[in-house]
């Protein structure tokens, strides 16, 4: 790639995986790297050397902007950016961490915080700018399914308040780590069983733990196949999240951010409900977010 080609440098820092965006003068990605070396993987004094491995001959002699989301900014991460707290925009303004290498200048952007429930977000915070590049007007929920799924109410283009639910990685602990997974020994997917699991859970979330064993002893006692009990498992852990959410998406307009299998069953979820929600591809919305922070950088007016 052309050094002379390369504008500005747009990051996406996660806890477990990196993806580097080099970008051109019309904000156009030269490449996308991606890598494994996420914030759980590294020291605070390995982070500039990753990224400069990454990059690699890529860089020019001039110092290049780069803007970086997520993880990057957490206590244990390359440098801390203090959270905004709701309600709030997007955050546009980083801090600057110190740098070795003068062709490098690095902005972090902050994640935000809730102060009751307590509640924080690093890197949703620039998926939800990157929506709000698109629709800015949005009065209404987005959801951004993942390990640890957001619900965040926007107005005015401000995160008005969010909560945050582990339905991901307690069906990734209960599914491989408890006396569950002996039940789960393939992949595998049943719709109807998910549906109906969905709606058991919504409607008596109380009896979630319950729910869980009889998993198990369902499989015991009756043969249930591993597709069949994954489906429940997860309309379970999903219809008791949409039971604690529900003042989020009950007559809202809900967006969800991303078109995988997981988005596509929290839309399935909430359709019995009377919701509608829309399905928009994440893909680019962290790096729209970034390139309007970078402006915001580049312009403060």
């Amino acid at each position: 790639m052309p050094t002379d080609a390369l504008s500005w440098i747009a990051v996406d820092w996660g806890t477990s995986r990196l993806r580097v965006w080099p970008m051109d003068a019309d904000d156009r990605p030269l490449e996308l790297i991606e890598s494994d070396k996420g914030m759980s993987r590294l020291t605070p004094d390995a982070f500039e050397p990753t990224l400069l491995d990454l990059l690699g001959d890529r860089l020019p002699d001039t110092t290049v902007p780069v803007m970086i989301c997520g993880m990057a900014g957490a206590r244990q991460g390359w440098a801390e950016a203090p959270y905004a707290a709701v309600p709030c925009e997007p955050p546009v303004r980083g801090i600057r961490p110190p740098v070795q290498d003068a062709r490098l200048s690095v902005q972090i952007l902050p994640g935000v915080q809730q102060d009751r429930p307590a509640d924080v977000m690093r890197g949703e915070e620039t998926q939800i700018a990157g929506f709000l590049v698109q629709e800015p007007r949005f009065d209404g929920v987005l959801c951004l399914p993942g390990t640890h799924t957001k619900w965040a109410h926007i107005s005015a283009r401000e995160i008005v308040s969010f909560r945050t639910f582990m339905t991901g990685e307690l069906f990734a602990l209960l599914s491989s780590q408890s006396v569950l997974r002996h039940t789960m020994t393939e992949d595998g997917w049943d719709a109807e069983v998910f549906a109906s699991a969905v709606s058991d859970s919504l409607s008596r979330p109380a009896g979630l733990a319950a729910s869980l064993f009889t998993l198990r002893a369902d499989a015991l006692l009756h043969g249930t196949g591993s597709a069949a009990s994954r489906a429940r498992l997860s309309g379970l852990l999903i219809g008791a999240e949409l039971a604690a959410a529900r003042p989020y998406w009950l007559g809202q307009e809900v967006v969800i951010l991303g078109e995988d299998a997981l988005a596509t069953a929290y839309a399935t979820a909430l359709e019995p409900q009377g919701v509608q929600p829309r399905l928009l591809p994440a893909g680019d919305i962290t790096l729209a977010g970034l390139t309007a922070a970078y402006h915001q950088m580049k312009d403060p007016t």
